[in-house]
């Protein structure tokens, strides 16, 4: 197979609702789609969703804009391949610029998989026919705004709900919704917001008490020390999300016991092909896993849906349906979730089709080989 042409799009679209991490809040999403296209014709697509700004990770939308015009599309462009792993050799020098390649890479397995005449679910090695989707709801003006945000998401079938937690806002949000909820299943996520001190070990174990399926990155990527010595104060498990970017990241936390549950996210990790790669690392040693994401578009979500098939990935994913994050999303038709969970499609590969004519309309700037 060999990729003839490239296109880039950098898209916007408006939340439907205002989301707050941590970190910053946002309104609207800025994604970079990648379509590559083979010799016959037939177009795959990928989605790059780093946030604008370096507070997730030090990926941005204009560094991978960069990398993606500089390196990726000077790599794939051309390449002669059989598996989208191979494709993914040829920017291998590349050090870090995981969500840059994670687009490319998605494009490559949509293409694969349709050239396959399969599913990208089948041709990822998937045994779902649907999946069990979560929410993740940011952090609220107040207590009424947030316990009114979960029974919207519970009346509406999701049955886990994740709370983005920060200093001064962990405890008291948490106790309010186990209480008004006493059996959903509830997780926290801090980003990496707490400093590894006594403060904030006493809100972690006060938050042990309140029977989360997990507390996610507590402490800061790189410190898998800290993470593993609060595993071992508490009986919730700890999740890693930021500190796994790779298989060796992901192979310390196990030898450290620095977390035992992990987050996917084809993004943080670089594309699918290491995605896959983590899950089955992750069943052979008993650490069960979910998919994260980074309220991709319908195009990131679709691969989404296809890698949460797998048989590992036990515990609801954050691929809940279009519809909770943009009023018109970019695939045709929009990913849907009934009574909270998500069919995984069945055509060839992502199952959704693009739509140009509204991508287009909400692009502010475009590359295509085609034209330079």
């Amino acid at each position: 197979m060999r990729i003839d042409r490239l296109r880039l799009f950098e898209v916007s679209l408006p939340l439907v609702h205002g989301f707050e991490t941590s970190s910053h809040r946002k309104t609207h999403l800025d994604h970079i789609l990648v379509a590559a296209t083979d010799a016959d014709g037939r177009t795959g697509w990928g989605e790059i969703a780093s946030p604008a700004d370096p507070y997730y990770g030090s990926e941005t939308t204009a560094t991978a804009w960069s990398i993606a015009l500089r390196y990726l599309v000077p790599a794939a462009l051309g390449a002669e391949w059989d598996t989208p792993a191979q494709l993914e050799s040829q920017w291998q020098r590349v050090r870090g610029h995981e969500f840059a390649k994670a687009g490319f890479s998605a494009a490559a397995w949509d293409l694969h998989a349709r050239d396959l005449g399969v599913s990208l679910a089948t041709a990822l090695g998937g045994t779902r026919t649907e999946v069990v989707a979560g929410v993740s709801l940011g952090i609220e003006p107040g207590i009424d705004a947030l316990l009114a945000q979960v029974q919207r998401q519970t009346d509406a079938g999701y049955g886990r709900v994740k709370l983005k937690i920060a200093p001064g806002w962990d405890l008291e949000p948490v106790r309010a919704v186990r209480s008004a909820h006493p059996d959903l299943d509830l997780h926290v996520d801090a980003n990496g917001a707490y400093p590894d001190d006594d403060a904030a070990a006493a809100v972690f174990r006060a938050l042990d008490d309140e029977r989360l399926t997990m507390i996610e990155q507590p402490f800061a990527p790189r410190d898998f020390v800290a993470h593993a010595r609060l595993q071992q104060a508490l009986s919730t498990p700890i999740c890693l999300d930021e500190s796994v970017v790779d298989l060796g990241d992901l192979r310390t936390m196990l030898a450290l016991d620095a977390g035992r549950v992990l987050n996917i996210k084809v993004s943080r990790m670089g594309g699918l092909t290491v995605a896959r790669e983590a899950h089955d690392l992750a069943a052979d040693a008993g650490i069960p896993v979910w998919c994260g994401g980074m309220h991709e578009f319908g195009v990131g979500r679709a691969a989404n849906v296809a890698l949460s098939a797998m048989p590992n990935f036990v515990l609801p994913s954050d691929v809940s349906g279009s519809d909770k994050y943009f009023a018109r999303d970019v695939v045709v038709p929009a990913i849907v979730a009934h009574a909270g969970r998500v069919s995984v499609p069945t055509a060839p590969g992502i199952g959704h089709e693009v739509d140009e004519e509204w991508v287009r309309h909400n692009t502010s700037r475009t590359f295509d080989t085609a034209a330079a």
